[in-house]
């Protein structure tokens, strides 16, 4: 079994759709009990809340169901129970870096450094912008989650 945690700062917008585009990805190519993904955040502004309506309705448009996620803060119990940390941007490998064990910090990683051809390194905070930027972010993680199980498969 994998294990791997996705974190944003408030884990209402970035984690939870890598999240749900991991479990779709997990469910329909057969990988349940093989692999296991949560989503966090750097901070605990939304514990508890449910994903950006934003993000939800342009998740929901592309087949993804972010409705049964709800937000939780990064605990440092996660270092040990996660194999992958992915950090959406360099400030949450930061923060994640400065609280994480140092036996553990082999475990971080930028999310994008897994997708395959990356226009970007970092899945900017679409929650200030428009729409388009929700799009964006949508496709920047179905990028990066089919290259992060593209090389899961290739280690395996």
């Amino acid at each position: 079994m994998k294990r791997i945690l996705f974190v944003c700062t408030g884990n209402i917008c970035r984690s939870p759709t890598a999240e749900g585009v991991a479990r779709h990805f997990i469910e329909t190519t057969g990988l349940s009990g093989l692999v296991e993904v949560d989503s966090a955040g750097t901070h605990g502004y939304h514990a508890g809340e449910a994903p950006d309506p934003r993000s939800q309705k342009v998740a929901a448009s592309r087949g993804y169901d972010l409705s049964g996620l709800r937000a939780r803060k990064l605990e440092p119990a996660d270092f040990q129970r996660f194999d992958l940390l992915l950090a959406m941007d360099r400030g949450h490998l930061q923060s994640m870096q400065r609280v994480a064990p140092a036996v553990y910090r082999p475990k971080l990683a930028l999310f994008m450094s897994f997708a395959r051809n990356p226009e970007f390194d970092e899945v900017p905070d679409p929650y200030y912008g428009g729409p388009t930027g929700f799009d964006l972010v949508l496709n920047m993680c179905e990028n990066a989650v089919q290259g992060l199980f593209d090389r899961l498969r290739e280690s395996a």
